[in-house]
């Protein structure tokens, strides 16, 4: 029988860190849906176009910090919901631009502050060096635990029911 090495006060330091850091996500997440029926992710984006009057997808991206790819799942659902626009731009027919509507902007009127925004402003906070550093060492670790092929999602915002399904098939057969 093997047994557990005694963990060193570093890991445990890490893990808690980490462990405060998912909580806030998850809290404030949760807080979003309850009060205003959209997942934290949903409000990050509210927030990131509140800013901006209208905006291409891109530019969402940006302001994010994502993949468009993943902002675009997020996009659909607002557009959905009605609290978000998407029109094709009158100077670019290849441009869509987005902008909050007049229903977005009241959920974010009630809206607490998305615990992305709280990270991004820790991140921030930190020196050019430190941000470097904590960049370098989280990539090392994602890497170490073999995550570098696994797309970057916005916290706690899942992907589509369909979309779910299928890949857990495509693990199953070892296709993803």
């Amino acid at each position: 029988m093997q047994s557990i090495p005694f963990p060193s006060a570093e890991v445990t330091s890490v893990l808690d860190d980490l462990r405060r850091i998912v909580r806030v996500l998850r809290e404030s997440s949760r807080e979003a849906e309850a009060r205003l029926g959209v997942s934290g992710a949903q409000l990050f984006v509210l927030r990131a176009l509140s800013g901006a009057g209208s905006s291409s997808l891109n530019a969402l991206a940006a302001r994010t910090h994502t993949h468009q790819s993943t902002v675009s799942v997020v996009v659909k659902r607002l557009v959905e919901h009605g609290l978000v626009e998407s029109t094709v731009s009158e100077r670019d027919a290849r441009r869509i631009e987005l902008q909050l509507t007049s229903k977005g902007r009241g959920v974010l009127a009630r809206a607490p502050r998305a615990g992305q925004d709280r990270l991004i402003d820790g991140i921030e906070g930190l020196s050019r060096s430190e941000r470097r550093t904590l960049a370098s060492a989280l990539h090392r670790l994602v890497e170490t635990m073999g995550l570098l092929d696994h797309e970057p999602e916005m916290f706690f915002e899942e992907a589509e029911p369909a979309a779910r399904a299928k890949k857990k098939q495509g693990q199953r057969r070892g296709t993803t």
